[in-house]
């Protein structure tokens, strides 16, 4: 049997994305609309620039930025 905890990583997903994309009270036309909108928005915001606590409080594009920079100061140093 489940426990209330099991879901909380889903519900605070679906809580990040109605915020995200309900701003405001707004709704979409369609059910296509709302399935465009939320690829669109985690193409875009939740899978580049969303920050997560496993980076470090970085978005993945900082993170990927920062550790690349980190390893072209190490192959440099150790030249």
């Amino acid at each position: 049997m489940g426990t209330p905890y099991d879901n909380a990583q889903a519900e605070a997903g679906w809580s990040m994305l109605n915020a995200g994309l309900l701003l405001g009270g707004s709704a979409f036309a369609s059910l296509e609309e709302a399935w465009l909108e939320v690829a669109y928005y985690l193409d875009t915001y939740f899978n580049i620039d969303h920050r997560r606590i496993a980076l470090g409080y970085c978005s993945p594009h900082q993170f990927e930025a920062d550790l690349s920079n980190h390893l072209l100061y190490l192959s440099i140093r150790s030249s």
